[in-house]
């Protein structure tokens, strides 16, 4: 008997890079969930295995979840969308018999906050100095320009250079910024496997060479025990178990420093897969309590990324596309 898988948020890059890895394995059922009729990963798995889902701040998602549970015979439940691990990591025991393939609450806040991560990792000496705007900055003496950020929040809304001490001055109260020392160096993307234990398995660094939309879609892995080391301490700084993406960013010494985290699987996961180090198949067996290797070695390779149609009958997509609207209604 196959063990029953569900990946959600098959719409975006993450989710089709996790649903095509697991499909490679002969004792996985795959099923594939979206908020979106229209989200190609669906179509990447059988029709009787594409579920759609409310969107993860709905109140319904996670009930909803739990019902595709219980019809399904699910044994994991794979989230690859920040918002709906939010949702549901406190209500794991509403998903069971299923497990969830999540790191810990603690982690997941720690990672989404960019002060209380920049504090939690400070003993790894890798992050950069971080304060509130408002009187804590105020108090620094900074070396401009100086980087203000949301404290929550992804990619590179809100974002600022703060030019000189006036600027600082300046910078609203309301917003939740947080000011750092500048990081002007060449920016890295981390993808790092933790055991149960919190060992770090694998820490694979990723250049940026072009991005689109945030999602990086040309680069190449390097070995850089640098950026492996830093990537690992702060892994281990957050109790991360599981996957998570580090994103590292290079000081004016040229030292590795800690950017942001995110605790999901990365955009650009196939890079990694086909370096060696293939996490999603990893974090099945993490979270259904196997054996696992201590490390996992990678290859050092580069990548172009390009769109691929996924072609369906019209009947298909119309019928998805109209559950979906039926399901927000």
């Amino acid at each position: 008997m196959t063990t029953r898988v569900l990946v959600t948020g098959a719409g975006g890059p993450a989710g089709v890079a996790v649903i095509r890895s697991l499909l490679k394995r002969a004792d996985l059922t795959v099923f594939a969930a979206d908020m979106d009729g229209w989200a190609s990963g669906l179509y990447l798995v059988p029709a009787e295995q594409r579920r759609l889902v409310p969107p993860g701040r709905n109140d319904d998602f996670v009930p909803a979840l739990s019902r595709i549970v219980a019809e399904d015979q699910l044994d994991l439940v794979i989230s690859t969308v920040d918002v709906e691990l939010l949702a549901v990591v406190d209500r794991r025991d509403e998903l069971a018999p299923a497990v969830l393939a999540a790191p810990s609450r603690e982690t997941l806040q720690v990672s989404l906050d960019k002060l209380t991560l920049a504090e939690r990792c400070a003993d790894t000496g890798r992050a950069p100095r971080t304060e509130l705007a408002g009187p804590d900055a105020l108090a620094v003496e900074w070396e401009f320009p100086a980087f203000a950020k949301p404290r929550q929040g992804a990619g590179s809304r809100g974002i600022r250079m703060v030019q000189d001490r006036a600027a600082l001055e300046a910078l609203p109260l309301d917003e939740g910024l947080i000011v750092q020392d500048l990081l002007p160096g060449e920016e890295y993307s981390v993808d790092v496997i933790a055991d149960a234990a919190g060992n770090v398995v694998a820490a694979v660094p990723r250049t940026r060479a072009r991005v689109d939309s945030g999602v990086a879609i040309a680069g190449r892995t390097l070995h850089d025990p640098e950026l492996q080391e830093t990537a690992a301490a702060v892994a281990e700084a957050i109790g991360l178990v599981g996957v998570a993406n580090v994103q590292l960013r290079r000081d004016r010494s040229g030292r590795a420093m800690l950017l942001e985290v995110n605790p999901r699987f990365p955009g650009a996961l196939p890079l990694t897969i086909a370096a060696g180090v293939d996490i999603p198949s990893l974090v099945v067996d993490l979270f259904l309590g196997r054996d696992i290797p201590a490390k996992v070695p990678f290859a050092e390779i580069a990548t172009v990324r390009y769109l691929e149609d996924v072609i369906i009958t019209v009947d298909e997509v119309l019928e998805s596309a109209h559950a979906g609207h039926q399901d927000e209604l």
